[in-house]
């Protein structure tokens, strides 16, 4: 690897650490002022979940919807699919590298959002009509942060195996878009998180991932590998051409 190499990847390192950093300042920010009890943030995330809350218990079909989608990406349900793909890594490429980062990334990020719930020790929207309930505390949200951070993991996997196929190239990151938006409009609209857990948890599982890449990308140039395009060719592109 030549010194332009080397400057090319170190720029591209150290804009993965900012962009982690950066990521982290709005959800400290936000962790601040709920803990501050901040009146602003407050009639904010009163105005907003509860107009989201009001519409779902006037739509009976709504409300379903929601109940299904929280079922179907919540945490463990990721977790499981994230398994099935270390499974599929490990048998298909023996790609212990890239598996070990994927265990390591979900299992972080799990850790991270549950002790924060702990230390921060918000509780959860008390509506007059529930439509949905839910255990423990409320800041972040743990559906929001794991379908951001699972889906981030998904993308930077597969996206070697769709490098050639425009079409699911487009899907792939369309999905990875539309479900944790999706999987957090339906935690507010299903009253059981306030609108700035749900984006804390976005931003939460954002930047675990992101950290997670740079450490990574990190270990690839120790190792002496070519550097990449994580957002072009995924953090492993070799093993797709196992295939």
């Amino acid at each position: 690897m030549n010194s332009t190499d080397d400057r090319s990847l170190g720029l591209r390192l150290g804009l993965a650490a900012v962009l982690s950093l950066v990521l982290l300042v709005p959800f400290a920010l936000l962790a601040v002022l709920i803990i501050g009890d901040n009146p602003a943030l407050h009639a904010f995330d009163a105005l907003i979940t509860t107009s989201f809350h009001d519409f779902a218990t006037q739509h009976s079909l709504w409300v379903d919807f929601m109940l299904v989608w929280s079922w179907v990406f919540s945490p463990m349900s990721l977790r499981l699919l994230a398994l099935i793909m270390v499974i599929w890594l490990v048998r298909r490429y023996r790609a212990w590298p890239l598996t070990w980062w994927v265990v390591v990334t979900m299992t972080v990020g799990g850790i991270l959002a549950a002790v924060l719930k702990l230390l921060v020790g918000r509780e959860r929207p008390e509506m007059l009509n529930p439509v949905a309930e839910a255990a423990g505390y409320s800041f972040p949200s743990g559906h929001a942060d794991n379908a951001a951070l699972a889906c981030v993991v998904f993308l930077l996997v597969l996206l070697p195996f769709v490098r050639d196929r425009t079409g699911l190239r487009i899907g792939l990151w369309a999905a990875v878009i539309v479900i944790p938006i999706i999987t957090g409009l339906c935690r507010i609209g299903l009253g059981v998180h306030w609108t700035s857990d749900v984006v804390a948890g976005w931003l939460l599982g954002i930047a675990t991932a992101a950290a997670m890449t740079v450490a990574y990308e990190s270990w690839r140039r120790h190792q002496g590998r070519r550097h990449i395009s994580v957002t072009e060719e995924g953090v492993e592109p070799e093993v797709a051409e196992q295939a």
